[in-house]
């Protein structure tokens, strides 16, 4: 807990609940991905190590997506119970057959 008293207690819980979701996505990542300990604590060397696996997956699916298109799916999937290579599969499907007619291209 905190013996910070001027902080309301809403805040207090509402920060630790934050901190149970962290734990529990790191707890995720280990179980799922085999990975033991982190090299490193800091929150860019987490976010770079992350990177670093979602191109590993990109590369073992052979998807043609970009990799901030799979981070995508996965901080809206985190918690579910889905195989990535079908959410995957799925979007590529689903950007093949989108109607783009009507979309500027900037490059």
């Amino acid at each position: 807990m905190t013996n910070n008293f001027a902080i309301p207690a809403q805040t207090v819980a509402d920060l630790y609940r934050y901190r149970w979701q962290v734990e529990l996505f790191f707890k995720w990542i280990k179980q799922h991905l085999r990975i033991k300990s982190f090299f490193g604590t800091s929150e860019n060397a987490v976010k770079s190590q992350i990177y670093i696996l979602v191109a590993i997956i990109k590369k073992r699916l052979n998807s043609k997506s970009e990799l901030y298109k799979i981070l995508q799916i996965l901080s809206l999937t985190l918690f579910e119970n889905a195989f990535l290579a079908l959410l995957v599969t799925r979007m590529e499907s689903r950007s093949d057959t989108a109607h783009t007619h009507n979309q500027l291209n900037l490059f």
